[in-house]
């Protein structure tokens, strides 16, 4: 096993498709400790250069690497009653992610995504405009509900649920810090629950493992400038920047389609 793991000949990606996987790897560290959000831009990325499913079982060992440094660095910061609320239906959203993966193409995948991210942007913004600014979805139930479900749904097809979390974590008004920490934790308890899940599906094999083991250093480096940036970002950009990525990703998800 382990030769087989440290044989690395029979990788045979392109120069394209290795400067790809170091961008994302970079991109995830960043996003898991510094800019959620930006996260959700390493899904196109890599779908664009790999086969669908395959670059699925690549991003996911990237993020769940990433959550223990996040988790890590920034666990004191976590509010476990908003991670204890979403995930039971996060965990319902997972099993019927695992259904529907069977019967729906990437084509259709993509945009279905960013159609429901950004559906629910639109919502809680209109919200917060009719309060004034004053959210009143804090103890919804419904509310809850609805982003765990679609949050376990997204993340077991495509590891796309950052932004959904994004609306959810904005909506409870957090501070950055505890923003980052409750997020990380809530990943890190998904992202490992879905590994069995994805070796399973044949999402996550030998070779995948391997080329991830490869980039993990700049994992690492995403991680620490994702840290170091979110000491310099003041509170409202931070949460304006989150916004406007969370945007901008369900929009290029919306247009991978054509």
């Amino acid at each position: 096993m382990l030769t087989q793991l440290f044989n690395l000949n029979s990788l045979d990606h392109t120069t394209l498709q290795w400067t790809v996987l170091c961008l994302a790897a970079l991109l995830t560290g960043i996003s898991k400790t510094g800019l959620p959000g930006i996260g959700i831009l390493v899904v196109p990325l890599m779908a664009g250069v790999f086969e669908a499913k395959f670059s699925t079982g690549l991003v996911l060992p990237m993020l769940a690497f990433a959550d223990l440094f996040a988790v890590g660095y920034y666990h004191r910061h976590a509010r476990w009653s908003h991670i204890i609320k979403l995930l039971p239906a996060a965990l319902v959203g997972i099993a019927a992610g695992s259904l529907l993966i069977r019967h729906i193409h990437d084509f259709q995948l993509k945009p279905l995504i960013g159609i429901i991210v950004l559906t629910m942007l639109i919502i809680s913004y209109l919200r917060n405009r009719k309060n004034n600014g004053e959210e009143t979805v804090r103890d919804n139930f419904y509310f809850a509900l609805s982003i765990g479900f679609f949050a376990g749904l997204t993340t077991q097809l495509a590891n796309a649920a950052g932004p959904i979390m994004v609306i959810y974590l904005l909506a409870m008004r957090l501070p950055k810090y505890e923003f980052i920490g409750t997020g990380a934790w809530y990943f890190l308890i998904l992202n490992w629950l879905k590994i069995p899940i994805f070796i399973s599906e044949g999402r996550i094999n030998l070779d995948s493992i391997k080329t991830v083991v490869i980039v993990f250093p700049l994992i690492v480096i995403g991680a620490v400038i994702g840290i170091l940036l979110l000491k310099r970002i003041p509170q409202k950009a931070f949460k304006t920047v989150v916004q406007v990525l969370a945007v901008l990703a369900a929009l290029r998800l919306i247009v991978s389609i054509f």
